[in-house]
């Protein structure tokens, strides 16, 4: 076979494709042999069919069959052995056609390669890492959450944020009397801290057993029929009816009693090895930093990518090949649309080309003690959003060993440990820019256009 690349462009070619008769002959005999074998026709039997009448019904169409691989096969070779990066699919030229009457055929494609990029990554280049400061405010509040996360509840002789409250509920008349025929429920509770009205749940901020509290129980859950129905006892397609005024009176009252700071607290926080105050606030400190560390990184990967590919500066891409080949495989798009959408898609994929660059050029490589390890930090970060920071190394080794399995999103996973290494690589290649900065600081980083 003989195959020729005629360069067009940085990033465009032709690919010329001859196959000659010696390439597909025997090949062609072998496929009509085995069809032979096993086809029947009229009046005869499978293996018992003439070679001729095989030939003359079959030998185009296993001719095609024939050729079609043969150039699929050899193409993919050629890109392989010449280590060419093939952008989309090479485009057939529009002449492309078998002759059946002649021994030799000849295929041009319109092939998209990516271009040759410079990328440096060395000390010379500077990039922004922003440190988030950890305020006492942030210290006190999880200080706060943690302690009444651990908390025990409790009767109370007073009603504050945390309370939930137990009474009697009854429907009142527009003229705040009780309605004699209205909804009454004997063991009412509310939540307050749960209301999504604030002026409602302030009512019943500092009251005490035996008090009575006129409130609206459709104002605190923005006429969820659904709530109404649960709080009143009544059945979910008569929730509409109710949005008027009821008087809640005040049996009892249970709050929150935050745990106090002592060994069992601390144990139960964080682990056998936080023990005294001391030990309990670095603890939450360090718990708070690793948090900020995480939005740190995040923030520098969109920094990284930001001056890498300013310094890049315009890639010229084979376009209108990549355009026809997302068009081929995305149902979502299409010649009208392609244009609209092409900007955000060419940048990513300009980014990707710069990336395997750095990974080349890094020398960056990821095994499957990396994607555990990620699997670990998904792990940890799932249990954390319960509030489970002190989870055993076993159990957050077996969670994250069920993630791994998972066949739906191991691709994910890989694709993440290798853009973690590749980012924690840059940071140590290139000159980091610090800069402490509050919260309110490093959110607005974020508005900016």
């Amino acid at each position: 076979m003989k195959i020729n690349y005629n360069s067009l462009s940085e990033v465009t070619g032709e690919l010329v494709m001859v196959v000659e008769e010696c390439d597909y002959t025997e090949k062609v005999k072998k496929q009509l042999k085995e069809l032979g074998k096993r086809h029947a026709e009229p009046g005869f039997r499978p293996g018992h069919v003439p070679a001729g009448l095989i030939q003359k019904k079959y030998g185009k169409s296993v001719l095609y069959d024939v050729v079609t691989n043969i150039i699929s096969d050899e193409m993919t070779k050629y890109f392989a052995d010449n280590n060419m990066n093939v952008l989309g699919n090479p485009i057939p030229d529009k002449d492309n056609n078998i002759d059946f009457d002649a021994k030799e055929f000849t295929f041009k494609f319109q092939v998209g390669v990516a271009p040759e990029l410079s990328v440096v990554v060395d000390k010379n280049v500077n990039i922004p890492y922003y440190n988030i400061e950890v305020t006492d405010e942030m210290v006190k509040k999880q200080d706060d959450a943690l302690r009444r996360r651990f908390g025990t509840q409790g009767p109370a002789e007073e009603s504050d944020a945390s309370a939930l409250i137990k009474g009697e509920i009854r429907e009142l008349n527009e003229d705040g009397s009780i309605k004699e025929d209205g909804v009454g429920v004997a063991d009412g509770i509310v939540a307050p801290q749960y209301f999504k009205d604030a002026k409602q749940a302030d009512l019943f901020l500092g009251k005490h057993v035996g008090d009575e509290v006129v409130f609206n129980p459709a104002a605190t859950c923005d006429g969820s029929a659904t709530e109404i129905a649960s709080m009143l006892h009544v059945d979910k397609e008569d929730a509409d009816k109710y949005h008027g005024d009821f008087m809640f009176t005040i049996r009892e009252i249970i709050t929150l009693k935050p745990a106090e700071l002592n060994e069992e607290f601390f144990k139960n926080a964080f682990g056998e090895n936080v023990k005294d105050e001391e030990s309990y606030f670095k603890a939450i400190k360090e718990m708070i930093e690793a948090s900020l560390k995480g939005d740190s990184n995040y923030r520098f990967s969109i920094d990284a990518k930001k001056v890498l590919l300013d310094a890049v500066g315009q890639v010229a891409l084979p376009d209108e090949i990549i355009k026809s080949f997302l068009i081929e495989q995305n149902e979502s798009l299409n010649d009208e649309n392609i244009d609209e959408q092409y900007p955000e898609i060419r940048e990513d994929l300009v980014w990707d080309l710069v990336k395997s660059h750095i990974i080349k050029a890094l020398n960056i490589s990821i095994s499957d003690d990396d994607v555990l390890n990620t699997c670990r930090i998904l792990a940890r970060n799932q249990f954390a959003q319960y509030g489970m920071n002190n989870v055993p190394d076993e159990a957050i080794d077996r969670y994250a060993h069920d993630i791994m399995a998972d066949k739906k999103s191991i691709g994910n996973i890989r694709r993440q440990s290798l853009d973690m290494k590749l980012f924690n690589a840059l940071r140590a290649t290139v000159s980091l820019d610090e800069k402490n900065v509050s919260v309110e600081e490093f959110e607005a980083l974020f508005s900016e256009k």
